[in-house]
């Protein structure tokens, strides 16, 4: 076969041999030649795709900018400023975004709306909401930034952004400004335009518009007599209001005052005579002579959040809508909450600056709504608010989680005896403070604030019926709450005054559980009412329930720990205190101080703490002071308000016994107590018998300047011990309780008394015993308030008194827990053995150092730690 000639094309390239089942290889295309007709509808079709797209989207911005503007012109309308009234009816407030008035444009002097443009849009008058030359700077500014920095705004776009607008720095954003202001200059004069902007700018510490700036700044009202250099200093301001507040940054303002009058000058609104005489002015006013009433602003600042959680309104809608806001603040209660939190005396001192902070609500029973709040010390606008900041409640959640379900079961009475041994719940091993007996009745139990009858009633009813109550109450539980710390108010992440007066609340309104709530009503600028609180009230227990409750928690204020307070009428309610929960640190001192109470009219829960916890900063007082303070705001807020009784609950119809009471062992009281004073060593000697199966002794004391006796030491081991801070010239007496090996406390030991510098010893005739925490009679000195004391963790120097006490075979000893067991309160003691003594003492709770007047010390409890607010300024 002849061999085939080959092209020239054909001898440039390889010969290609195909396999045999290999497909033929596809021969490569040719390259077209690019030609200029190519080109030309190239660029035509690019060209005409890009005139497209640029008149859709100058469309989609003419009628998206249309559409926002049409959708929310109300919101350009200036409605006059809100107000908010009391429960009576009664204006109290009136609020705005700009908080003054609105301007007209003839009341604007036009020096002032020259700085205006001059400083902020040169051209305001000329373009037609869009400064074509401002964006392209602000594009060439972006680029270099590679971020969008520059804003280039109008006047115009600055309204658009101001009202309808975030703060945004997007180009989407841009777009959205850019059409919103071709829209309002569609709409609005230049005038209109202007009036609206200086009404509506923010000029930084609160101000909203020109006037109220004016006010601020310069106690102006009158526009048209501000100064240049005043003019200047307002124009300055919307750049950047803190930054160039004249007040905190006089030095910055200045400068920024020179930058506004020199354009000012440039364009010819002033000579630079007169630019450089305003820039020489140095500012000086004090506008604090000038600052509104800030009167209730804690209670209306909840109740605008209330309002805009209900309506679904944003603060600056409910500002600038001219809208009609019924509270239920009591104006006078509101007002004695504030005074009262202003009063230092109310207050532990701080060792710093570090103030003791507190929160306080009230709520009225009838209806659920907030009477009055307060979320801390010296309260100014935009502060944190305590009212819902989170705290472990101590014992005053117990009536909540265990005593209120337990009478709910119907298992339980107020006499119901309650276990009251040292025990174990599995690996949960509660204590008392006051030591142990076999059982307490609930009654005693919540009036003495016992541990362990709290946590085994809630181990007898179960977590689960606990847990359910107290959140059928308002408290929001979860399962890591579901343990028995719950019975004394170890809860995982704590609860707020709010929770706890609501909660309270529920036993004074027979059982009825409802909200609280600080709006009633809320009535827009055209007079329609767009809001109206409805009560969801639930009953959660029975009336019976809610009645026992009360009439224990009565108990609490009249004989227990909650006697400081009692007022003029009526009040139940309960103590509570946490301990300072810090690793390694041994103090008696305190976390967090309770009481929640109520009288028939209102419900009131009050705390007191420091925000952040530490070694320094803990409470040495404990729940005294938060009864305290109840009682100092309840007591003259409901002057006038006519005395009522708490409703009595049905008598039950048998005792109901869960703990089959045993009878307690028989102890004998210490005999043989002697004082003497060695003038050698300045000391008093004390002395006295042993007791048979005793295990240590307590020691108590009361000097002649001293309202009651204290524990000045304990575990003491030996019969004797000296007292080394006895002063001369003093008088002292001294009486001695033993701790038994089964851990009950013997009756008191005959009282004797001593004068150090005559060094005789003299048998006390018996005295009257007044109860345990009464308030001494006016004029004698009382005990210095220093909070309850853990047992085992201070030395025998007690807290009170600087009294040192030692054991010739011991250590020092330490303050005692309290056992349970009150010396005999006549002159007759009535001992378990039968057993009479000729006197007795008029001791407080062993192992208690009190508050004057603050009853019976209750069991504190060591809380979880929970988060803390931050600490306010």
């Amino acid at each position: 076969m002849p061999r085939q000639q080959l092209s020239r094309s054909d001898k440039s390239k390889p010969e290609t041999r195909t396999r045999p089942g290999q497909s033929k290889p596809t021969p490569k295309k040719k390259k077209k030649k690019i030609t200029g007709k190519r080109v030309f509808w190239t660029l035509f079709i690019v060209a005409a795709l890009g005139v497209f797209c640029a008149l859709a989207g100058y469309m989609f911005i003419m009628v998206s900018g249309e559409k926002i503007y049409q959708q929310n012109i109300n919101k350009l309308a200036i409605n006059g400023p809100t107000q908010i009234f009391d429960r009576n009816g009664t204006l109290i407030q009136e609020r705005s975004v700009r908080t003054g008035d609105p301007v007209k444009y003839d009341e604007i002097p036009k020096l002032l709306v020259d700085a205006f443009v001059a400083t902020e849009d040169r051209r305001f008058f000329e373009h037609q909401g869009v400064d074509i030359w401002s964006i392209g700077r602000a594009a060439v500014r972006d680029i270099v930034a590679r971020s969008a920095v520059e804003g280039g705004s109008t006047i115009t776009q600055q309204l658009a952004k101001n009202v309808f607008l975030n703060d945004d720095k997007t180009f989407f954003r841009k777009a959205t400004e850019l059409s919103i202001a071709l829209a309002i200059e569609r709409k609005m004069t230049k005038e209109e335009i202007i009036t609206t902007y200086l009404n509506r700018i923010f000029f930084g510490k609160g101000a909203y518009g020109i006037k109220e700036a004016s006010e601020t700044y310069f106690g102006v009202t009158d526009l048209n007599k501000l100064k240049v250099w005043q003019i200047a200093t307002l124009a300055g301001l919307p750049k950047a209001p803190s930054r160039y507040n004249p007040q905190s940054n006089p030095d910055l303002s200045k400068e920024r005052r020179g930058v506004v009058l020199q354009l000012m000058a440039d364009q010819g609104y002033i000579t630079q005579a007169e630019a450089k005489e305003a820039a020489a002015v140095d500012y000086a006013y004090n506008s604090q002579n000038k600052d509104k009433d800030k009167n209730y602003e804690a209670f209306i600042e909840y109740a605008m959040q209330e309002a805009e959680d209900v309506t679904g309104l944003t603060s600056d809608d409910l500002n600038r809508g001219g809208y009609k806001i019924y509270t239920t603040m009591d104006a006078k209660a509101q007002q004695n909450l504030e005074t009262s939190f202003k009063n230092n005396e109310l207050f532990e001192k701080s060792a710093d600056d570090v103030p003791v902070q507190g929160s306080m609500v009230i709520v009225n029973n009838d209806t659920a709504g907030i009477v009055a709040l307060l979320g801390g010390r010296n309260y100014n606008t935009g502060n944190f608010s305590r009212v819902t900041s989170r705290r472990q409640p101590g014992s005053a959640f117990k009536p909540i989680i265990s005593y209120a379900p337990a009478l709910e079961s119907g298992t339980f009475t107020p006499n119901s005896l309650l276990s009251n041994e040292k025990q174990c719940f599995g690996n949960y091993c509660p204590t008392n403070l006051h030591g142990y007996t076999s059982t307490v009745t609930m009654d005693e139990a919540i009036q003495d604030s016992i541990n362990i009858p709290a946590v085994w009633t809630l181990n007898q009813i179960g977590i689960d019926k606990g847990l359910s109550f107290a959140k059928s109450v308002g408290f929001s539980l979860t399962d890591q709450d579901r343990n028995l710390a719950l019975a004394l108010g170890g809860l995982s992440t704590g609860t707020n005054t709010l929770e706890m007066a609501q909660a309270y609340r529920t036993f004074a309104d027979g059982g009825t559980y409802t909200p609280a709530y600080a709006v009633k009503s809320i009535v827009d600028s055209g007079g329609d009412e767009i809001y109206k609180n409805k009560a969801d009230s639930s009953q959660v227990m029975s009336k019976q329930t809610a009645n026992e409750m009360t009439q224990m928690l009565q108990d609490v204020v009249n004989d227990g720990t909650g006697k400081r307070a009692q007022i003029n009428r009526p009040v139940a309610g309960k103590t509570g205190t946490t301990q300072h929960g810090i690793d390694g640190f041994r103090s008696s001192a305190n976390r967090d101080a309770w009481f929640v109470g109520y009288t028939k009219e209102w419900t009131a829960a009050v705390w007191m703490g420091y925000d952040k916890p530490d070694r320094t900063h803990l409470l040495n007082q404990s729940s005294g002071m938060a009864a305290a303070m109840f009682a100092a705001v309840m007591g003259p807020s409901l002057e006038g308000y006519p005395v009522q009784q708490f409703e009595a609950p049905t008598p039950s119809a048998s005792v109901e016994q869960p703990v089959e009471e045993e009878p307690e062992p028989e102890v004998s009281a210490v005999t043989g107590m002697s004082a003497s004073y060695d003038k050698d060593n300045q000391v008093v000697a004390l002395s006295w018998k042993a007791l048979a199966n005793a295990s240590s002794y307590t020691v108590y004391r009361k000097g002649s300047t001293d309202g009651q006796f204290t524990a000045i030491s304990s575990g003491l081991s030996d019969t004797s011990a000296q007292d080394s801070a006895a002063a001369p010239g003093q008088t002292y007496e001294y009486y001695v309780t033993a701790t038994m090996k089964d851990g009950s406390q013997s009756d008191a030991s005959d009282t004797v008394q001593i004068t150090v510098d005559e060094a005789t010893e003299t048998p006390v005739e018996p005295e009257e015993n007044p109860e345990d925490g009464v308030v001494p009679p006016e004029g004698e000195p009382t005990t210095p308030p220093t909070g309850e004391e853990v047992p085992g963790t201070d030395t025998g120097t007690d807290q009170g008194t600087g009294t040192t006490l030692t054991d010739p075979n011991t250590d020092q000893g330490t303050v005692p827990p309290d056992t349970g067991t009150t010396p005999p309160d006549s002159g007759t003691n009535s001992g378990q053995n039968g057993a009479t003594t000729p006197t007795t003492p008029e001791p407080t709770t062993p192992g208690t150092t009190t508050d004057p007047a603050a009853g019976t010390t209750e069991g504190t409890t060591t809380a979880p730690q929970t988060t803390t607010p931050p600490t306010t300024p």
